[in-house]
């Protein structure tokens, strides 16, 4: 659709924003009617409003009233994310004003409180889920520790001295009595320096991946065959390149002309016939010179409609001490409500207070995109919540072509909820693993500062990164909050090395 080269007249547009306004309140409490029963908690009960208003908002195609908004100066809706009521009040009475309407009969421009209600409450959720906001800085860092932060007290005092807020446990990895020691260094090293640091942990979530690999050549590439194995393969002449799937009743789910991803998307499939012992694969996307086949790689099926549970059995044995040490919970392959449910009432199990323990869902399917705000309204609407937006499998999951746009809208719907996220997967990923950042993974931090807390990997050079992504976030956040530029004076312009 173009927008239209002609301005609106201003009664035209007057007439379209009430009834948009209309419409948005009709729609907005039918989508909210459906959530109440799943509401307890106060400051969900308001995110889940606005975020109602903002699905019927976002329902209707606004580009042909952003020119004539803007022509006269008035919002042009494109920031009304965390307030869609008092924002369309607000453009409503601008334009009763210029088209004279009668005083009496005009539309109150809502007051202030009204109108900076939802940044209140995504301050709020916000300190609920990773603590109390810094003095120097308003995102979050977020750090995943390596197997070291176990034994070397000093490795995790300088990450906190750095200006690391949040501390990642990944549950997958290590054992209890390591993240025993992971805390305890941490709770010490925030003693020593006074910043406080929450802990998150991160259950593994089911993990389907390679194994077993049996092959004539270990690359792949475009036009080869693999069979995608249930058992451990076989010596067999007509399938030279096997992998084994290390959850073989994914393979029960999968149909011919599905595509599977392998090792984060650096190679595409497709299923092209099932065999008795599995999967019949054709590599459609690799490099020129072929892909080094590995194990332990992930798998992913983005046209498959996977049902699994996202909670394993190592999961469950994980949560007896994640529910009595972690702040948060990180929460894979989170899909549906369903997956909510059954989270939280394994946490009811073991602690009465459960209601107190953060949980952030790692957004990583196309299933999960989709059920998005009614996973908000579910999780949120009995204790904090928080949106990790797992870039690396949902890009395979949704295509990297869509994978902006899609982390766009994730952000837009989460501040509409008044729900924190965080920005993770591969931020300053060359710095952290060589000490020399690019230029567009350091573009790719910078869009970080819209988050509220923004994720680094470990790696050797994960503690000068810690410093570098804190200072890139405390100068954008000068710039912009959100999608809102702060119209800070230019300067760097003149003096590139200035404050």
């Amino acid at each position: 659709m173009t927008p239209p080269t002609t301005t609106i007249a201003p009664r035209d547009l007057l007439d379209s924003m009430r009834g948009l306004y209309g419409e948005v309140v009709r729609d907005g409490q039918t989508i909210y009617a459906r959530w109440t029963d799943h509401i307890t908690r106060r400051a969900m009960c308001l995110g889940a409003i606005n975020l109602a208003n903002y699905l019927a908002l976002r329902a209707h195609d606004l580009r042909a009233l952003q020119p004539g908004l803007s022509h006269y100066g008035m919002s042009s809706l494109g920031r009304a994310e965390g307030r869609v009521l008092p924002n369309l009040e607000a453009v409503i009475a601008a334009l009763e004003a210029i088209t004279d309407v009668p005083a009496p009969e005009r539309t109150p421009f809502p007051n202030t409180k009204r109108a900076s209600r939802g940044a209140r409450l995504l301050r709020a959720n916000t300190d609920q889920v990773f603590g109390a906001t810094p003095a120097y800085r308003t995102v979050r860092i977020m750090v995943t520790y390596p197997s070291e932060a176990a034994s070397d007290y000093d490795f995790v005092r300088d990450l906190v001295a750095r200006g690391m807020n949040v501390a990642r446990i990944n549950c997958a990895h290590d054992s209890a009595a390591d993240w025993e020691a992971m805390i305890a260094f941490t709770q010490r090293a925030a003693r020593e320096t006074g910043h406080a640091v929450r802990i998150h942990m991160d259950l593994g979530g089911p993990k389907v991946r390679t194994a077993d690999l049996l092959l004539d050549d270990k690359r792949a590439y475009v036009g080869d065959t693999l069979l995608l194995t249930r058992a451990v393969p076989r010596q067999r002449q007509d399938y030279p390149k096997q992998i084994r799937c290390t959850l073989p009743a994914v393979l029960d789910q999968v149909a011919v002309g599905e595509a599977v991803w392998i090792d984060d998307g650096l190679i595409g499939t497709v299923i092209v016939g099932m065999h008795a012992d599995g999967a019949v694969l054709r590599v459609t996307h690799a490099e020129d010179e072929g892909v080094r086949l590995k194990e332990e790689k992930g798998l992913n099926f983005p046209d498959t409609d996977l049902h699994l549970s996202p909670l394993t059995d190592d999961d469950l044995s994980a949560l007896d001490f994640i529910a009595d040490h972690a702040d948060s919970i990180g929460y894979s392959f989170v899909q549906d409500t369903a997956d909510i449910d059954l989270l939280q009432g394994e946490l009811a199990k073991r602690r009465d207070d459960w209601r107190r323990i953060a949980l952030i869902a790692k957004i990583e399917t196309r299933r999960a995109v989709r059920n998005l705000p009614d996973l908000i309204v579910r999780a949120g609407g009995v204790q904090p919540f928080g949106v990790m937006i797992a870039r690396g499998d949902l890009a395979v999951e949704v295509g990297y072509l869509r994978m902006a746009e899609i982390q766009e809208e994730i952000l837009w719907l989460c501040e509409a909820a008044h729900i924190p996220v965080i920005w993770a997967t591969q931020v300053l990923e060359s710095f952290v693993k060589r000490g020399t950042p690019s230029r567009g993974e350091m573009t790719d931090a910078a869009m970080g500062a819209r988050a509220e807390c923004v994720m680094l990997n470990k790696g050797p050079h994960v503690g000068e990164a810690v410093t570098i992504l804190g200072d890139l976030l405390t100068r954008m956040q000068q710039h912009q909050v959100k999608k809102t530029p702060q119209l800070r004076a230019l300067k760097q312009w003149q003096d590139v090395m200035g404050d």
